[in-house]
């Protein structure tokens, strides 16, 4: 099937120069014989030669041969004798000489001209990318920056005022030095691996350590980047560098003053672990000490009641009373401190705990302190825990009779036991109370040993119960925390471990 072929571009401008060749020449004939028809004498030959003229400078030397081919036929058949033939008589032949000629001349102005032209427009360029250069390098020195252009060996081939600024060499003495050994540079690993990466990316960026003229090192933080050529090949490297040696320095001294204040926690940390032990040890021993004379005490006191009760008055037996009853009241601090101190000394043995069980367990506890109450328990969702059981539940215990003791005033008391939101890897339980509350600005009192919010002949107790919780609390690394408010109840906070591997949302 036929198709049809759509000349190139480069066989239809040799179509056009050719044709102006053809058309020039018609056009010269035409004009010639219009003058010889109105007995112009002599034209043809001035007009042919405009012919050619016309066609070699617009269209080049092949063209022009065939200008003067056609010119001196045309010129031969119309315009010598005999007309109408191709002959040539010798006395015409220098005509035909003065076309070959003529074009030749032509020829080489007009291939003069286009060299000249080539040349002014690779001048143009080159002066464009002088200037392009020009006004870049103006650019780069105005900032305070050092920048300099090394070529592939390390020459350096620009120098800006940042760099003279920082370096201390100026502009013609630093050029056609080999960079890294004129600022006797320190690399951070091999400077061939270093030339690797940047042929590989393009780029590198690092920390060197430069010297300036005067000797004074430095810690720069350098980028560099490839230049590259219209073919794509690496010809030049521009490598930009700001001074970050009191930023090093600030960092090695933060770095030594963190080192230093670590070395002071656990110096400090040492020193309150053995102060603690010897605090324990030191409770430890007075509580077990004052029990001997304290039991004397009480036995004492209780023989004499016994035996001299009939001689005693009634003021007196009064005081015997008391002194038995602050015996007793010392005898449970004692146990309390003892059991207190026993926390921190004992071992946890920790694992998978039912919360639910543990709740069950301090409710039958409490049971005898709730008999006769119309208690109002609400008992909420409960997951497992992870930790020390007998901990747990002795914080527990201590949590829900604290809420019984402290609703004993109201005559609808109200316990509600249950999870709130925490973090992924804990449980907050609460124990919520309508009872008596307390002031918000003594919270801090709380969970201190012997500290009280209420007086003793209004609810009994030591003081040590919240102290034991929080620390069997710590002790699992959770928190305790409480709310309050006087005459609208009190809720009690802790947090301890999730098991691994569950998740429950409250």
């Amino acid at each position: 099937m036929w198709k049809l072929e759509i000349p190139s571009r480069g066989a239809i401008s040799a179509v056009l120069r050719y044709g102006l060749a053809v058309v020039s020449v018609a056009i010269a004939l035409g004009l010639a014989l219009l003058a010889q028809a109105y007995s112009v004498h002599n034209p043809e030959f001035p007009l042919f030669l405009m012919a050619i003229a016309a066609t070699v400078w617009y269209a080049g030397i092949g063209p022009g041969v065939l200008a003067v081919v056609l010119s001196s036929t045309s010129f031969n058949y119309f315009f010598t004798e005999p007309l109408y033939s191709f002959y040539i008589a010798p006395s015409d032949r220098i005509d035909f000489i003065v076309f070959v000629l003529f074009g030749l001349m032509i020829g080489w102005f007009s291939s003069r001209r286009r060299r000249i032209e080539q040349e002014l427009r690779q001048a143009g360029d080159e002066l464009k990318a002088a200037t392009e250069r020009s006004q870049q390098a103006s650019l780069l020195n105005l900032t305070h920056d050092t920048i300099f252009v090394r070529d592939m060996n390390n020459v350096i081939t620009y120098w800006n005022r940042g760099a003279e600024e920082r370096y201390g060499w100026k502009r013609e003495e630093a050029i056609g030095n080999v960079s890294h050994q004129l600022m006797k540079t320190i690399f951070p690993e091999p400077l061939e691996e270093i030339n690797e990466k940047l042929l590989g990316t393009g780029r590198w960026e690092g920390e060197l350590t430069h010297t300036r003229r005067d000797g004074m090192q430095f810690v720069a933080a350098s980028r560099w980047a490839l230049q590259f050529d219209d073919a794509g090949n690496p010809v030049a490297v521009l490598e930009t560098n700001n001074d970050i040696t009191e930023r090093k320095r600030a960092e090695q001294e933060i770095r030594k003053l963190n080192a230093e204040l670590e070395q002071r926690v656990i110096e400090r940390t040492a020193e309150l672990k053995a102060t603690n032990k010897e605090l324990e040890a030191f409770a430890y021993s007075i509580s077990h000490d004052l029990r001997a004379p304290l039991r004397h005490m009480a036995g004492y006191a209780e023989l004499l009641q016994k035996n001299a009760s009939s001689i005693l008055d009634e003021k007196s037996r009064r005081y015997m009373t008391m002194i038995l009853e602050a015996a007793k009241r010392m005898g449970e601090l004692i146990d309390d401190l003892l059991a207190f101190s026993r926390i921190g000394r004992a071992e946890t043995q920790k694992t998978v705990v039912s919360l639910e069980q543990l709740v069950k367990e301090a409710l039958s506890e409490v049971q005898p302190e709730t008999d006769g109450r119309n208690m109002d328990w609400k008992i909420g969702a409960l997951p497992n825990l992870y930790g020390d059981r007998s901990m747990l539940r002795l914080a527990l215990v201590n949590l829900v009779a604290n809420a019984v003791k402290f609703t004993r005033t109201r005559t609808q008391p109200e316990i509600e036991i249950g999870c709130a939101d925490g973090k992924e890897d804990e449980i907050v339980v609460f124990i919520r109370d309508n009872g008596v509350g307390f002031d918000m600005k003594y919270v801090h009192k709380l969970f201190g040993v012997f500290q009280r919010l209420h007086q003793s002949d209004e609810f009994e107790g030591t003081g040590i119960g919240l102290a034991t919780v929080q620390r069997i609390i710590h002790r699992h690394g959770g928190k305790v925390w409480a709310e309050g408010v006087v005459g609208s109840g009190a809720t009690f906070y802790f947090s301890a471990p999730r098991p691994q591997g569950q998740l429950w949302r409250a």
